[in-house]
């Protein structure tokens, strides 16, 4: 007996399946499988216990709630995702200031999961990009100068590559009439906590004295920034002692955390129907769906577009890694309108070997 290969599902198959969907599912039921979508590229924390396909209730108990709501007032489901800050200062890592490939590939990632839903959920899905870099700018090394050109390129990158589910927010759009350094200080006064609050918290998870949920996250943040920041302070030419440079970010990430905070109530401020999405690792029960947008080249779980390049392993296909392993490769540096995009291998099989 012969068994013919099936062939793949066209297009309008597939959207007429999703209308027969929506017209036959609950409202609860299409929220479970909006969130069960948006889950399926979950960026998690080690110890988690359950799956895209069946969430336990803790997941389903911290989100649900707000995609259900959309859902009875047939409004598109809002999610908010503070990332895109700006490039690392770390040229060893990317390619320099702007926006490349990488940042256009996970935004393309971003529209596509909003279209997904559209087919689960007809009026559909839009992401807020909560851009950070102005409230981390003074405390990673950025420049404010780096941080407007990054904003301006990607709200560019945005407009004509037509991602119509997708638009930007920054800290100067709510206190539009004053200086960075104003801005900042006023976001910390009015949205922010004590650096001691995440100094007791982190120091309570990493000797596990009654430590909460939130504090074992706040040590995983503590300890994933810490790492940026060593990175980011290990470059060519620098002439810090290693203790040196394992020290000072150590004292810098709990300012990171502080900011991150402040922000991230800012944002809740602002968007307080929004499902909450997040670029770092989160657990079961948290508030916020850590989500992942390329493939890591090193299954790095906190690698970001703007800490990495984008190098292509094959026709279509990219991953995230440092500059330095692309170049240490042989990779070729793509150019695109004078600037540099991303990296390319020619033979992906000796990448898959390293």
């Amino acid at each position: 007996m012969t068994v013919q290969a099936v062939a793949p599902l066209n297009q309008q198959i597939l959207d007429k399946l999703a209308v027969a969907y929506q017209r036959t599912s609950t409202p609860s039921e299409t929220a479970l499988a909006v969130l069960k979508e948006v889950m399926q590229c979950r960026r998690v924390a080690g110890g988690h216990s359950c799956t895209a396909d069946a969430p336990c209730a803790a997941c389903t108990g911290s989100h649900l709630p707000k995609i259900a709501a959309s859902i009875a007032k047939g409004q598109p489901i809002t999610f908010v995702l503070p990332a895109f800050p700006g490039k690392s200062p770390n040229l060893a890592k990317v390619l320099g200031v702007l926006p490349d490939m990488a940042e256009r590939r996970a935004l393309v990632f971003l529209q596509q999961l909003c279209e997904r839903i559209g087919r689960i959920y007809e009026p559909g899905a839009r992401i807020v990009l909560a851009s950070d870099g102005r409230v981390f700018s003074t405390v990673v090394g950025m420049s404010d100068q780096n941080v407007t050109a990054y904003r301006d390129e990607l709200r560019q990158m945005i407009a004509q590559m037509g991602l119509d589910k997708i638009s930007t927010f920054n800290l100067e759009e709510l206190y539009e009439d004053s200086g960075f350094d104003e801005m900042r200080d006023q976001m910390m006064e009015n949205f922010g906590q004590s650096l001691e609050v995440f100094r007791a918290a982190v120091g309570r998870a990493a000797k596990d004295q009654e430590a909460s949920d939130q504090d074992r996250e706040l040590h995983r943040l503590y300890c994933g920034i810490t790492r940026f920041l060593v990175e980011d302070a290990t470059f060519p030419g620098q002439t810090l002692s290693r203790n040196a440079i394992q020290q000072e970010p150590r004292l810098r990430a709990y300012q990171v955390i502080q900011h991150s905070q402040a922000w991230s109530n800012l944002v809740e401020h602002c968007f307080p129907e929004a499902v909450r999405l997040s670029i770092h690792p989160h657990g079961c029960g948290s508030n916020k769906l850590g989500i992942h947008f390329i493939e890591t080249a090193e299954g790095d779980n906190w690698m970001t577009p703007w800490h990495a390049v984008a190098l292509e392993v094959e026709e279509g296909r990219f991953l995230l890694t440092r500059r330095s392993a692309a170049q240490e490769l042989g990779a070729r540096l793509v150019v695109d309108n004078g600037r540099p995009s991303h990296f390319t291998l020619v033979n992906s099989q000796d990448f898959a070997k390293e």
